[in-house]
């Protein structure tokens, strides 16, 4: 054999060793890409309806979603806060009327769609640093076991959060409680007499159907609420209980019913 024939057998072993090492190539890559094609979800949970059908076809990056996958169980839950109320808050702690309260403020408890409460309590995980300007509101997470799946995505729920405590805070019912001509809050209570008397009030806000009065009651007060148009200040009256006295943390105002 000679030179050439010689030099012509090794290229072409070269050759056949190079196309060999494409093809392992190939088939790596071949494997590379055939890993990727089952999609694997980066979180457990529920998925919804797909956005796709068998057959359809799919890329790398695209901008619609093939499913949705939602986790249920812990659940988190995002209720918003008006500005205004945490500043209130702030001054009503600092100024001591209302008192912190301590391990059970990160405790939250729930009212579904159709005010029944939720059965379990989660953890408040935390509150927003920034306020939206187009609401004037901050967002408090929480997070909520849900194992029967009970709380789902987009429900409406209203959040109950325990930040303080008012020892001193009277609960009165809102319908022994009017406005008079300028919008101040009064209220018509039997006193030690057993006369009808006004009372100018102080109100904060509502809790359920009851009003959170600060200033023109005391604890024992019997508010009217029945008979309004029939009564005076200053009428004899014999009260009489409208409704049981509900539980609560609060003192309350005693509804009661007037009798001439």
């Amino acid at each position: 054999m000679g030179q050439q024939d010689y030099d012509e057998a090794s290229a072409a072993l070269l050759r056949a060793e190079a196309t060999v090492a494409s093809a392992r190539a190939a088939v790596e890559s071949a494997r590379i890409n055939l890993s990727y094609t089952p999609l694997k979800a980066p979180i457990s949970g529920r998925t919804g309806k797909s956005s796709v059908t068998p057959g359809a076809l799919v890329t790398a990056y695209q901008p619609n979603p093939l499913v949705t996958i939602q986790q249920l169980d812990p659940i988190y839950v995002d209720v918003t806060q008006s500005s205004a109320d945490l500043l209130r808050l702030r001054r009503s702690l600092e100024s001591g009327q209302l008192k912190g309260a301590g391990p059970l403020q990160s405790t939250v408890k729930l009212l579904l769609e159709d005010g029944t409460p939720y059965a379990r309590e989660g953890r408040l995980q935390f509150r927003d640093v920034t306020v939206d300007p187009s609401t004037g509101s901050v967002v408090l997470r929480m997070v909520f076991p849900n194992p029967d799946y009970v709380l789902l995505p987009g429900m409406f729920v209203r959040a109950v959060v325990e930040e303080g405590v008012n020892e001193q805070g009277l609960l009165a019912p809102q319908q022994g409680i009017s406005r008079d001509r300028k919008g101040n809050a009064v209220a018509l209570v039997v006193d030690g007499e057993g006369k009808v008397a006004q009372r100018m009030l102080e109100v904060d806000r509502a809790i359920g159907d009851r009003w959170l009065v600060t200033k023109g009651l005391s604890a024992g007060d019997q508010v009217i609420v029945d008979g309004l148009q029939r009564v005076r200040p200053g009428d004899p009256v014999k009260a009489v209980p409208f409704a049981p006295k509900a539980e609560g943390p609060a003192a309350e105002a005693q509804p009661a019913a007037a009798k001439k």
